[in-house]
């Protein structure tokens, strides 16, 4: 990984499930060469951990707070995790 590689965890809130948020996170991710995942929790709200080039990552997270057409993003915190190596951007379980 290059020095310019972040990893972040996104936590959002609001009208985000059922609404294509993920499938639609999953399609934006893999455009800006994103790695990481996706998937709903079990309160309501939808995970996400990203990893890549900083400009990259920083416009996933300005995507995710606009989300698909029918969302209703309220928040979105962001933290920057630990770099662990990800695969591929994909969705997973609900948690």
């Amino acid at each position: 990984m290059s020095n310019d590689t972040v990893t972040c965890r996104l936590l959002i809130r609001g009208r985000v499930q059922g609404v294509y948020y993920r499938a639609s996170m999953v399609e934006q991710a893999r455009e800006l060469g994103v790695r990481g995942w996706v998937r709903n929790r079990l309160d309501g709200s939808v995970e996400a951990l990203a990893q890549g080039p900083n400009e990259a990552v920083r416009a996933l997270v300005d995507w995710a707070h606009r989300g698909p057409p029918g969302a209703r993003v309220d928040a979105v915190q962001v933290h920057q995790e630990a770099a662990e190596p990800l695969a591929a951007f994909a969705q997973r379980a609900t948690a």
